[in-house]
């Protein structure tokens, strides 16, 4: 592989330690936060609030899980000069790319539906006006946002948004939380074998690792080179020593941040809700109802207006990695810092997608059935996925020295492994209560 030294990361290797690692915060920071979106929260609010502190332990499993396969989504962007969905047309036949792509895209519509309904609710709860209207807003801001504002743009402001994960963390010190029983069940697994908990439980592997974070990461970071210039594949690809020692410690830094924000919800509504046996919540909303009484108003608000933030940071990235999906898959032009007029296949992509999002929050479509069957759709797809990923990730032909270390391909496989029994339990917990 050709290696390209631009100088990207002179400045950050002479900055000191604490500015270096802020400097190199960027697509991996986003890319983990916007894994905290308010379909996630509503998994973990509900996986607290049903099971207490005992699926902690999975935070703790499923943060290096999901650093070693953002890692390799990154280096693949990075080494190779595009996404993910144009190495697998490269790769894979079309019967394969297809269906995948297309399932992809449904569950990433249906999530982002889903979160735009989330988002509308916890406005009006604080603010007033009807759900339509905020869904009108949000959606409308978002298509506007990633339309016509550059890549860097959109990057400077999506970044600051990561700071609205904050209200969880703060929220959970608010409610005084038991921290040496939380710490113990987050290092000492626990497991209850009926279906309620083991659905759950899927739940949170499912709204962890999540397909379109995959292509998401891959796009970003070919983003972030064309931003610096690199306009054509053949300047994007290879990678220096210190590009691929920046992207690993912000993708460390954001996946680490993305799990500790879950903890940290799970905590609050164990200690709150599961507390008081306040155990059949659906939704974030329903979590964020019953702590007023429990917990105050300032931990009311934290919770709520924090789904606000985490959906204006998400949906872009479920929108915007169909598109990136739909234009890699069929060749189209494509990228955030291109006009219009020269990429109308990826933005045809990108406003149907979010005009489909914002149809499913208008017909007030079950948040939690749009939910489920999105995780279903993602649980069933990531398997393939993550195998093709690491299979990409590990081929020396293709990645040249920046191929998988061996015991990233172990923790590779082994996510394979997990995430594949967690499909299985899906249709295996089918409809059990």
């Amino acid at each position: 592989m050709e290696s390209v030294d631009t100088g990207k990361s002179q400045e950050q290797t002479q900055a000191p330690g604490w500015r270096r690692w802020f400097d190199v915060l960027g697509p991996g920071l986003i890319t983990g936060a916007s894994d905290d979106d308010p379909s996630g929260i509503s998994t973990y609010s509900v996986a607290g609030a049903t099971a207490g502190f005992s699926m902690l332990w999975l935070v703790l499993i499923t943060t290096p899980m999901m650093s070693v396969i953002q890692g390799m989504c990154a280096r693949i962007g990075m080494v190779t000069g595009v996404g993910f969905a144009t190495n697998m047309r490269k790769r894979l036949p079309l019967w394969l790319l297809y269906p995948l792509g297309v399932a992809v895209i449904g569950a990433n519509i249906l999530n982002a539906g889903a979160d735009l309904e989330g988002m509308a609710a916890s406005a009006q709860m604080v603010a007033g006006l009807p759900q339509w209207a905020w869904i009108l807003l949000f959606g409308g801001l978002l298509l506007v946002f990633q339309i016509f504002f550059s890549y860097r743009s959109i990057f400077a402001v999506v970044k600051w948004l990561t700071l609205s994960l904050f209200a969880y963390i703060i929220t959970a010190f608010v409610v005084h939380a038991h921290w040496g029983d939380a710490l113990r069940h987050l290092v000492v697994p626990e497991v209850s074998w009926n279906s309620t908990w083991i659905t759950t439980a899927m739940a949170v592997l499912g709204t962890t690792i999540t397909p379109y974070l995959f292509f998401w990461q891959a796009c970003l970071m070919v983003e972030e080179e064309k931003a610096m210039g690199r306009n054509s594949i053949k300047q994007r690809r290879g990678a220096t020593q210190q590009e691929i020692a920046d992207a690993h410690l912000d993708i460390d830094t954001g996946m680490i941040f993305s799990n500790v924000v879950a903890f940290f919800i799970i905590v609050t509504t164990a200690v709150t809700l599961h507390a008081h046996g306040l155990t059949n919540i659906q939704s974030a909303q329903d979590a964020a109802k019953a702590l007023e009484p429990l917990a105050g108003k300032f931990a009311y608000l934290l919770f709520t207006l924090g789904m606000v933030g985490t959906g204006l940071l998400a949906i872009p990235a479920l929108v915007g990695s169909s598109a990136y999906v739909a234009a890699e898959s069929f060749d189209w032009k494509h990228g955030l810092d291109l006009p219009l007029k020269r990429a109308p296949g990826f933005y045809g992509a990108l406003i149907v997608g979010m005009i489909i999002a914002m149809i499913i929050g208008f017909a007030h479509v079950n948040p939690i059935a749009a939910l489920f069957w999105s995780a279903v759709i993602n649980g069933v797809v990531a398997v393939p996925l993550l195998a093709v990923l690491v299979h990409f990730a590990s081929d020396g032909r293709l990645m040249g020295k920046w191929r998988s270390s061996l015991a990233a391909r172990i923790w590779g496989w082994a996510t394979v492994a997990v995430m594949g029994a967690a499909a299985i339990s899906i249709f295996v917990f089918w409809g059990k209560s």
